[in-house]
């Protein structure tokens, strides 16, 4: 068995006794799991917390931070207890886990009195490896005692993020955590989250009462990610033509900021042929239990949603993430676009943001319920988020940087930043047109409008609203006429992203700010990003019937039908054990199952993610897939498997 530990699984083993070797965790890796090796930092986690000591891990989504406690929960003595926040995925982790030969369970609300106590009584027995638990039910004592009646290997507390209160997911049940390391002083603790700047990182430390404990952080780079951001221009039609010339039959997450949004959005996508179910937390549980278990377990499926889903998906073959609205952080935007390609293969984070975005985020934090302090750390947020979609320079390079890391080269060459290299120019005239339109209304007729009658103004148009109030007899009146309206929104939308124009009132009309007098007074200089040429008709990817998933992107064309081949069985077999389909095999083992063509089982057992478990449970049947596909005359790939 080979290959490189990638995905968020675990490796199950016999619990073994006192005076382990680093052997113990490698064999656990590769025995049950099918990986030869450790990535990144996982081994030097995973052997710290073996040998009993505290960890916080920062790692990004796909770089295997479950094996981090996993790994120590089954090799040391006792069962490792899982602080998660999700219980609608509970299920499916015990079930991952379970598959892999895992002995694990979890107790939540979803459960009836006699499951629980089930549950129960094998922990406090030590029949578990694992346990879970929602945060919130640690706060009962009657949990507290039943954790004193067995025997703990480890606290591992996932998601640790949601205890920072200023971080964008924050839960006040996390606070109540420090509490383990004081009632169990002896056991270790490991706190794991994708998302966190220095900030986070040091409140994480702080309210889980962690001062002691060792520091990973990993590269949040994720390469295998495309980053791309446009304009939008009737995002609803941009983002089906991405779908369908990218990502045609793929799985993947559309965010949307209002439920009305995402439910439209689901409808124009359905209508048109692409898949798509919605979640939002106006639906009722059940539906939204429903929706989240379809996107699990069926092939190909979008999920229309607001950004109360997607914490904890274990979906590895996530191929797309979109957004048809700014988020709000850089954090957020990271996590969300972190669930794309947790298999390491290529994936893309699509957004389409416009000037509206800008305002309407503006506006949010302005008639927010929260304090002072509040609105500027949300506005900070926000910020960061418009520098990272205004910028000229390598997304992903900005990206590190906001998470206080470089990148090794200037260029990563998979953003649009890298791969389109956008023009930037010299807008300080073209803002001071702007800025003199506002000053002209306000101090001149004590009037605020929005950007439409601006833009309005300056392309010296001849509207109603114009006309009433004699707009036209204004200085200003026509002096933008070598811009279009696109880009006198753009310049707008760049003015209101540095600052140097503000948003006001529940109508969203202009204001100068402090900044403003410095352009105005020719003290400072404007740059801003060109706006892209509109290209009608053109597409990002070659024609109709040339386009395939991302997934078999880099598979000899010949392997393509014997890759679905796999997945169809794949399919069959998770429909019929009731399980997501990555349960199986994830796309990356069957990938590299399609190159090789194993003829045996010793051969099929040196692929990547094809443990003993797997192994013996479908060994046979996937040698049966591939004799008939032989004999079929299809034939039978050739080359070595990629390097994960």
């Amino acid at each position: 068995m080979g290959g490189t530990a990638v995905m968020d699984e675990a490796s199950p083993t016999d619990h073994a006794d006192p005076g382990l070797t680093q052997s113990d965790s490698l064999r656990t890796l590769n025995r049950v799991f099918g990986y030869d090796s450790f990535r990144g930092d996982q081994e030097a986690v995973i052997e710290h917390v073996v040998a009993g000591g505290d960890a916080v891990v920062l790692m990004p989504t796909g770089a295997g931070k479950s094996l981090c406690y996993q790994i120590p929960s089954l090799v040391r003595p006792g069962t490792g207890i899982v602080i998660s926040p999700l219980i609608a995925l509970m299920q499916d982790q015990v079930d991952a886990l379970r598959a892999l030969g895992v002995k694990a369970g979890f107790i939540n609300s979803t459960q009836d009195y006699d499951e629980q106590r089930l549950v129960e009584a094998e922990f406090v027995a030590g029949e578990l490896d694992l346990l879970y638990l929602a945060p919130e039910r640690l706060r009962l004592d009657s949990a507290l005692d039943l954790l004193s009646r067995g025997k703990i290997s480890l606290f591992a507390i996932d998601e640790a993020h949601c205890v920072a209160q200023w971080g964008h997911d924050f839960r006040p049940d996390y606070l109540a955590l420090s509490v383990l390391g004081e009632r169990w002083p002896d056991v270790p603790r490991i706190a794991l989250t994708a998302t966190a700047t220095r900030a986070t990182h040091q409140e994480i430390t702080k309210n889980l009462g962690m001062d002691g404990a060792r520091h990973f952080e990993a590269s949040f780079d994720r390469p295998n990610i495309q980053y791309r951001i446009v304009s939008k221009d009737d995002p609803k039609k941009q983002l089906l033509r991405f779908l369908k010339d990218e990502h045609p039959g793929d799985a993947g997450i559309v965010y949307c900021l209002s439920r009305n949004s995402v439910e439209k959005t689901a409808e124009f996508l359905n209508r048109n042929g692409i898949p798509a179910v919605p979640y939002h937390a106006g639906l009722d549980a059940q539906t939204r239990a429903l929706h989240q278990s379809r996107f699990l377990r069926e092939e190909g499926l979008t999920v229309v949603a607001t950004i109360a889903f997607g914490m904890g998906i274990d979906k590895p073959d996530v191929r797309f993430v979109a957004h048809l609205d700014l988020p709000k952080s850089v954090e957020g935007y990271y996590q969300e676009t972190g669930r794309a390609g947790r298999d390491g293969l290529p994936s893309t984070a699509w957004m389409a943001y416009g000037l509206q975005d800008v305002v309407q985020q503006r506006k949010m934090i302005q008639s927010g319920e929260g304090d002072l302090t509040f609105q500027r750390r949300a506005a900070a947020h926000l910020d960061a988020m418009l520098g990272l979609c205004e910028t000229v320079q390598c997304r992903r390079a900005q990206l590190l940087a906001y998470f206080g890391q470089r990148q090794e080269t200037p260029a990563c060459g998979n953003c649009d930043s890298c791969l389109t290299p956008p023009e930037s120019w010299d807008g300080t005239v073209a803002a001071q047109k702007v800025l003199s339109t506002v000053v002209r209304l306000q101090r001149e007729r004590g009037q605020k409008f929005g950007t439409g009658q601006i833009v309005d103004i300056l392309l010296g148009r001849k509207t109603a609203k114009v006309i009433q109030f004699d707009h036209d007899q204004l200085s200003v009146f026509g002096i933008g006429q070598e811009l279009s309206e696109a880009e006198w929104r753009g310049v707008v939308r760049q003015l209101l992203a540095q600052r140097l124009l503000a948003v006001e009132g529940e109508y969203g009309t202009l204001v100068l700010t402090e900044d403003s007098g410095a352009v105005l007074a020719r003290q400072r200089e404007v740059h801003l990003r060109k706006e892209p040429k509109k290209a009608p008709g053109a597409r990002s990817s070659g024609s109709k019937g040339e386009r395939k998933s991302k997934a078999a992107v880099d598979l000899p064309e010949e392997l393509l039908p014997l890759f679905e081949t796999l997945r169809s069985w794949r399919a069959a077999q998770a429909k019929e054990q009731g399980v997501p389909a990555y349960v199986v095999f994830p796309d990356a083992t069957l990938r590299e199952i399609a190159l090789t063509g194993p003829s045996t089982i010793a051969e099929l057992g040196g692929i990547s993610g094809v443990g003993e478990k797997k192994l013996a449970t479908y060994g046979e049947a996937v040698l049966e897939v591939l004799a008939e596909w032989s004999g079929s005359g299809a034939g039978q790939g050739d080359g070595a498997p990629e390097d994960e």
